[in-house]
């Protein structure tokens, strides 16, 4: 008698729900959470749901397919963020909105190197590290699945394609020559071909990668408590949000080389530490979770100071309502972390 055991076949909503949820979760905790997209302007998830979402459930699907870690998981998101920065928005190559564009700060070479070091790092963590992370902690069986099968991922690139075209023909063709049109920029077709070729240089290299083995630590105690991966997330996060009014100009006189140096300091930091912590024995789910909830934290906290600093032409018209509706989302946010936290019993302080 054949005793084999056939796996349960799942149904419509299982398989649905962690792609739904990860299309939801890149725009919102990258965007709303941040304030980036207020209550005024909420009509805009839904090209960002297109572009962050679907970029973030692609870069997931070929690093599942491929067996890769999340070290290749973030080099693709360097890669996605590299194409909006570029090639849809051209927010890092064209002049800052808002400012005097021959004024603007660490331009140089058609590219504004502080905003999009700045850009580079949250984009990969924020948008694609961070929510991915989150989605397989809210479904830990299917965490090795690719969620999509090649149909999806045609879906998905349709609608990444849609999305972007639609970003950049709104920002660059309406938006900006309409309300800011001293910043309307061409850029070169050179710049454009070398962010091409950057992103697919970085793809192939997250693609064709080997996995980190780890340190080789074969000991938990080299793994801290969750609460403390938690603290050291938030501090990191929190001190790359403070950097966001420098890089868009608010200490001008400030040398550039100063925040660049200090953006990098924190870059390196929190992904040698988080690295090695990860490679120990014992990095569990309750690290994973307590690591994500510190970014998220950062995210709000951090979004809601550069709102105040009124530095941001696109933040700066935000309305009481605008800062009301931050302040709620976010608790909202935490709120669910913690109802999230206490029922899948993730024990924080082991």
């Amino acid at each position: 008698m054949n005793t084999t055991a056939h796996p349960v076949p799942l149904s419509r909503w299982q398989k649905t729900a962690p792609v739904i949820t990860l299309l939801l979760l890149a725009p919102i905790i990258s965007e709303v959470l941040s304030g980036s997209t207020r209550i005024s302007t909420i009509f805009a998830l839904i090209p960002e749901i297109a572009v962050w979402g679907c970029g973030t459930l692609i870069i997931r699907y070929l690093a599942r397919r491929w067996h890769k870690d999340w070290i290749s998981i973030f080099l693709m998101g360097l890669a996605l963020s590299i194409v909006e920065e570029c090639v849809v928005q051209q927010t890092s190559i064209a002049p800052l909105v808002g400012l005097d564009p021959a004024q603007v700060y660490s331009r140089a070479l058609g590219v504004n190197w502080m905003y999009l070091l700045w850009q580079l790092i949250y984009e990969s963590v924020w948008v694609v590290v961070v929510p991915i992370q989150l989605t397989e902690l809210i479904f830990p069986d299917r965490r090795n699945m690719p969620w999509i099968g090649k149909r999806g991922l045609v879906i998905a690139l349709i609608f990444f394609g849609f999305g972007s075209f639609n970003a950049w023909y709104f920002w660059t063709q309406l938006f900006v020559p309409q309300f800011s049109p001293e910043s309307a920029y061409t850029p070169p077709f050179a710049t454009i071909a070398i962010a091409l070729i950057v992103t697919i240089a970085v793809i192939s290299i997250a693609l064709t990668r080997q996995a980190y083995q780890g340190p080789g630590h074969s000991t938990v105690e080299l793994t801290p408590r969750p609460w403390s991966v938690g603290g050291f997330t938030f501090a990191v996060g929190l001190m790359w949000f403070l950097l966001f009014p420098v890089a868009y100009g608010a200490m001008p006189t400030l040398p550039v080389a100063i925040p660049m140096g200090i953006a990098l300091f924190i870059a390196i930091l929190a992904y040698l530490r988080i690295r090695s912590w990860a490679g120990s024995s014992g990095w569990q789910d309750a690290h994973r979770l307590a690591s994500v909830f510190g970014m998220i934290l950062a995210t709000g906290l951090g979004g809601f100071i550069v709102l105040q600093t009124n530095v941001v032409f696109t933040m700066s018209h935000a309305s009481l309502v605008d800062q009301l509706g931050q302040i709620v989302f976010n608790v909202i946010a935490i709120f669910l972390l913690v109802k999230f936290s206490r029922k899948s019993q993730f024990c924080w302080h082991q």
